[in-house]
């Protein structure tokens, strides 16, 4: 049985960013979630400008500018349900994708998918496990009709 996904979407920054809106319907959105999800889930999913995403960086891990996605996960124990809030900072991620050539559509989808996998206690910080979750990340992707994110396009 595919796990089950409690979605709230929020868009403070829509105004500014109406392009990054207009490629994140909420179906599409969810459809990313559920590729990655491994049990059922309750994220909220809000897309920032980068004075928000500096300061929630800043705040929460001590790092004074705003970086891509942010996963805050609440399960205390593998136990508990899967929760957490992914925050996308809409200029960050406009201007990698533009750095790496990649569709903006593919540029969210990669980093849902990541932030979807901290949700749920995946992480990079050691070697072995930064393999593990990109080898996930890479058959996510290409499940999801995206090419591999850790491939440069030429």
């Amino acid at each position: 049985m595919k796990p089950r996904l409690a979605l709230t979407m929020q868009f403070p920054a829509a105004k500014a960013y109406p392009s990054h809106k207009a490629v994140l319907p909420r179906a599409t959105v969810a459809r990313w979630i559920k590729a990655a999800l491994f049990a059922d889930a309750e994220l909220t999913v809000r897309f920032v400008d980068e004075e928000e995403g500096r300061m929630l960086n800043r705040t929460y891990r001590q790092k004074d500018y705003a970086t891509n996605v942010l996963t805050f996960a609440y399960a205390e124990s593998e136990d508990d349900p899967v929760a957490g809030d992914l925050i996308l900072c809409c200029p960050v991620v406009e201007r990698e994708a533009d750095e790496q050539s990649k569709p903006l559509a593919a540029h969210y989808a990669h980093l849902i998918v990541h932030g979807t996998l901290h949700a749920q206690g995946y992480d990079h910080e050691v070697e072995s496990e930064a393999q593990e979750m990109e080898s996930i990340e890479t058959d996510i992707m290409q499940s999801l009709g995206f090419s591999d994110p850790y491939v440069p396009l030429t």
